[in-house]
């Protein structure tokens, strides 16, 4: 196997559409059995006194996911810990995994209102990340 060099693109990906049937009889029963999971967990959401506090805890592990990604590594104690204490967050990556999460709950709200990514949005986005009011 060769060494991989980020310099070169990898140009034996198959191109998309994939010319293969991908809508086997297995592929759509294992749709309809995520479907009827996702109806489920809605159905339980709906009983839960506060589903923000549900969501924000999956969006809190999406941003944490997303940020070891790029090698931003904190815990969930950090996190957990960061959330409910008044004080400074000392810890550089949870403040960054936090910024992410607030970043996700902004997005959701402005699809809410505006169902389309928009450069403003994506501008809001990073300013959010970033935790700055610069438009460069």
């Amino acid at each position: 196997m060769s060494k991989f060099d980020r310099k070169i693109p990898y140009n034996d990906l198959p191109l998309l559409p994939p010319q293969a049937d991908i809508e086997t009889k297995n592929i759509l029963r294992k749709t309809i059995s995520a479907g009827r999971a996702l109806a489920q967990l809605n159905g339980a959401l709906l009983n839960l006194p506060n589903t923000n506090l549900f969501l924000d805890t999956i969006y809190l592990q999406e941003a944490k996911a997303s940020s070891e990604v790029e090698n931003i590594i904190t815990t969930n104690d950090e996190l957990y810990k960061s959330l409910v204490a008044d004080r400074k967050i000392e810890n550089t990556a949870t403040k960054e995994v936090l910024s992410y999460k607030e970043a996700l709950w902004l997005s959701l709200e402005q699809l809410k209102t505006k169902p389309f990514i928009t450069t403003n949005l994506c501008i809001k986005i990073v300013q959010c990340i970033k935790q700055t009011d610069a438009s460069n």
